[in-house]
C-alpha cells in the first residue's frame, strides 16, 4: 500500500492521520470490512474483495494486510503444515475500526442517490458557465 512518497513524508505525518489513511485505504476499507465476517485465507480474501468490482493483485493485498498488521488491526496466523496455511483475522482493534469504517460504508450506500444528484447538478452548472 503506497501511503506517502518517502519515509520523511510518513515521520513528518501525525500518527493518528497515517492509521486513518491506512483504515480508509482503496484496500483496507474492503479487508477490514470483509474480515469482519470471518477468519479468511489469502486466496479466499482476494476472491472476496475481487467479487462484484475490479479485483485486488497479490502484491496489493499483501502490502494491504501487513500494513495493517503493523497497525494492529489485523492477525496474521501462519500454521507449520504442508501445504502451508495462513489465516487472516481481526483483532480487537481492529474490530472496532472495522465497525467504524462499516458505518461510513453504510452511510454512502444510503446517500449515494443524493451525492449523484449533487454530482449532476455541479457538471450541469460547470456546463452552464
Amino acid at each position: 500500500m503506497t501511503v506517502s512518497k518517502s519515509v520523511g513524508d510518513l515521520q513528518a505525518m501525525c500518527p493518528h492521520r497515517l492509521v486513518l489513511e491506512h483504515v480508509t485505504s482503496r484496500w483496507g476499507v474492503l479487508v477490514l470490512i470483509e474480515l469482519l465476517e470471518r477468519t479468511y485465507r489469502f486466496s479466499e480474501l482476494r476472491r472476496a474483495i475481487g467479487a462484484g468490482g475490479r479485483g485486488v493483485s497479490e502484491k496489493m493485498l499483501t502490502q494491504t494486510l501487513q500494513t495493517l498488521e503493523r497497525d494492529g488491526l489485523v492477525h496474521r496466523d501462519a500454521k507449520a503444515v504442508i501445504p502451508p496455511r495462513v489465516d487472516y483475522s481481526l483483532t480487537d482493534l481492529g474490530r472496532e475500526a472495522a465497525e467504524q469504517v462499516r458505518g461510513l460504508a453504510a452511510w454512502t450506500h444510503q446517500r449515494m442517490d443524493e451525492v449523484e444528484k449533487a454530482r449532476r447538478a455541479y457538471d450541469e452548472a460547470r456546463a452552464a458557465s
